[in-house]
């Protein structure tokens, strides 16, 4: 069950990100560590790279939006990134740019099992997820991909 602050600091952290020049990726609340750990994602509006110093130069920007909405009263530790391996698809955007990198796709069968499959990501439509199996199309139902994460090449 998502933190029930996590709705407030995600609006709070789309605006700061785009007052900054930066689109929201995403927001975790990791409160089961001490101190409880959010994290954001960014990237650039205009699609450049997200370097080091862009993290770190949103970082005190965050940092004050967070206080000054007074929504987090107790300890916490603030981590700014971007997206890259090991990280879930979820825009149109990141399905486009990530066309070819190997990825698992958690999804249901028919018989609502959970499966994982590992290939290459070739597209999302409306419909389906495709992806490459050692050189087989696997069409995945849309309505039935519960993740879709970039992994490593080696594995």
């Amino acid at each position: 069950m998502p933190h029930p602050l996590l709705p407030d600091l995600t609006s709070l952290a789309t605006a700061t990100a785009e007052s900054h020049g930066f689109e929201l990726v995403s927001v975790q609340m990791l409160a089961h560590l001490k101190p409880m750990t959010l994290q954001v994602q960014i990237r650039r509006s205009n699609g450049d790279d997200v370097s080091l110093d862009d993290c770190a130069g949103f970082t005190a920007p965050m940092g004050e939006a967070i206080e000054e909405a007074e929504l987090l009263s107790e300890a916490y530790v603030l981590e700014i990134s971007s997206p890259g391996i090991g990280d879930w698809l979820q825009s149109d955007r990141d399905f486009q740019t990530f066309r070819s990198f190997p990825v698992d796709v958690v999804h249901k069968d028919d018989e609502g099992r959970e499966q994982r499959l590992s290939g290459t990501l070739l597209e999302r439509t409306e419909d389906h997820v495709q992806i490459n199996i050692r050189g087989r199309v696997k069409r995945i139902p849309r309505e039935s991909v519960i993740s879709v994460e970039l992994t490593s090449p080696t594995g």
